[in-house]
């Protein structure tokens, strides 16, 4: 077998980091937490610079919730939306330990 057994650990990571790229892999979706890296804003502010509608913007906003990956903070009839700590902690991770490994000369196991 050729195939390296993954632990659970690094399983639950890696599952992690896969449902996250997976939410984020939309283009509205990247864009908004790239505003949202920067201030937090409403949805209307998240319109007029995405050039998007009120209810797509919406959408995209309850996704990237029950992800895990905003915070909502209500500010009198406005809710202002913000990048939640640590939501992209597993995609760091697991990003960062792919990246390392390409600069290394690895091993070549034999089949």
């Amino acid at each position: 077998m050729c195939a390296r057994p993954v632990t659970s650990a690094t399983a639950g990571t890696t599952a992690t980091a896969a449902e996250t790229l997976r939410v984020i892999a939309d283009p509205v979706r990247l864009g908004v937490l790239e505003l949202l890296a920067h201030e937090s804003l409403c949805v209307c502010h998240l319109q007029q610079e995405l050039g998007l509608g009120q209810t797509l913007v919406s959408h995209h906003l309850r996704v990237l919730r029950h992800a895990g990956l905003v915070a909502t903070e209500p500010a009198g009839r406005f809710t202002y939306y913000r990048l939640r700590p640590g939501a992209l902690d597993a995609v760091r991770d697991v990003v960062d330990g792919l990246a390392q490994a390409a600069l290394v000369e690895l091993p070549r196991r034999p089949c």
